[in-house]
């Protein structure tokens, strides 16, 4: 009844499945616009499926379609944003600083705090990333310089964001409470050495999208 409450004010909506809906591949796109869903309709058929599997798989459908009523249980809720919020106040009380309140899937690490020795334009988060790798065999991505900088078309001056954070996406129904403790045992003996880390510079990397298929090598 929430779910449909929120919804029923939106125009449209996006959802990616891979998170809510508890199922590997696959989202959806809704809008109550009848001509407009006619338009996207005919584009759908052109582009990817026709219009009652869009490209998916059946059993990809399937697992959606069971995915989207587990998500909305109150029970799986409790415990999927407890776990997140739990890394993060965890994480937070061994002094590395997270965005608050932790996300609904995942929890975003403040990776200029960590290493504030490293410039933005030597990727600070993706250095964390790396040694977060090193250290634990923890994978995270950077949400940072090397996703979002962009040079200025006049100046070529590099523009950078304000925040250069370290994305850690939990995947749903996999990990227990000793996961994420051995999560923060891992910053934890990062943070003992951060003084030492260094940035990373490109060594491939392509005009559109580069935080995809990027390269690197340390400084």
């Amino acid at each position: 009844e929430i779910a449909h409450e929120m919804f029923a004010l939106a125009d449209g909506m996006t959802m990616s499945a891979k998170k809510d809906a508890i199922v590997n591949i696959g989202g959806l796109l809704c809008v109550n616009d009848e001509t407009l869903f006619q338009h996207i309709k005919n584009e759908l058929i052109l582009r990817e499926g026709f219009p009652t599997y869009g490209g998916l798989a059946g059993r990809d459908l399937d697992a959606m379609a069971v995915g989207l009523y587990e998500g909305l249980d109150e029970a799986y809720l409790a415990y999927r944003l407890g776990q997140t919020a739990y890394l993060a106040a965890s994480l937070n009380e061994a002094g590395i600083a997270t965005i608050q309140p932790a996300g609904g899937h995942g929890v975003y690490i403040n990776a200029g705090t960590i290493l504030p020795h490293i410039p933005n334009g030597e990727f600070p988060a993706q250095a964390l990333a790396v040694e977060l790798y090193r250290e634990g065999g923890i994978r995270g991505v950077e949400i940072g310089s090397v996703m979002f900088a962009y040079p200025d078309p006049d100046t070529g001056i590099w523009h950078y964001p304000k925040l250069e954070l370290l994305r850690l996406a939990i995947p749903r129904r996999t990990y227990t409470q000793s996961h994420m403790d051995y999560i923060v045992d891992s910053f934890a003996k990062i943070k003992g050495r951060c003084a030492s880390i260094r940035g990373y510079k490109f060594t491939y990397a392509p005009e559109l999208l580069r935080h995809f298929t990027a390269r690197f090598e340390p400084l």
